[in-house]
């Protein structure tokens, strides 16, 4: 008995709508095109443009719209968490403030960011901010989802600094980057992954 599996003639490749492994056609002097986001940091393959192939870049507005999204969800349960193992930190009056709760609660922080930003990006490119708003974030080199040790490393450089001491000021820093950053529109973050985020159908 055969173990092969059953071929579909003329069956739809389910691929063939996924933006990321598509690729451009072929020159009209039938050079064959470049793959996906070419050398990354290296200018391209031949002095072809590194972003041949690769879905469009996400608009840095839609990214910071996508990051308070899931800084709200996963801050409500960071609250809610805190409030359970009485580790919350926030007090009116600044000398009632426990050093050793807000550590606490800097800590739950980071683990629970590091761990919903990337457990989701590496199994879909996606978080729910992401997925809501049509982006995803890709390997620059090859357009597929950045692993686990590369989204964890990802996650790292945005959230670590931003639980124990910068919090805001340096997630607008880290993701802002992205405003000005050419060619890749990348992040502080998604430098240090060799990552991008694209725009998905």
């Amino acid at each position: 008995m055969s173990t092969e599996p059953p071929q579909y003639p003329n069956a739809p490749d389910p691929d063939d709508n996924d933006p990321f492994r598509k690729q451009p056609p072929p020159a009209s002097d039938g050079t064959p095109p470049p793959p996906y986001g070419g050398d990354p940091y290296g200018g391209g393959i031949g002095g072809q443009d590194p972003l041949a192939g690769m879905p469009p870049l996400a608009d840095s507005g839609k990214r910071v719209l996508a990051r308070i999204i899931d800084m709200v969800l996963v801050g409500v349960v960071v609250i809610l968490l805190s409030l359970l193992f009485g580790t919350n930190e926030y007090d009116w009056d600044p000398d009632k403030v426990d050093a050793g709760r807000s550590f606490g609660q800097s800590l739950l922080a980071a683990v629970l960011y590091m761990a919903y930003d990337s457990y989701l990006i590496s199994k879909t490119g996606q978080t729910l901010g992401k997925k809501w708003l049509g982006m995803r974030v890709a390997n620059l080199n090859d357009g597929a989802n950045p692993t686990l040790q590369t989204a964890l490393v990802r996650s790292a450089v945005l959230w670590i600094p931003f639980a124990f001491c910068c919090a805001c000021i340096w997630t607008a820093i880290c993701g802002g980057w992205s405003f000005f950053d050419k060619p890749y529109k990348q992040g502080l973050h998604d430098k240090a992954a060799k990552t991008v985020v694209v725009s998905v159908g």
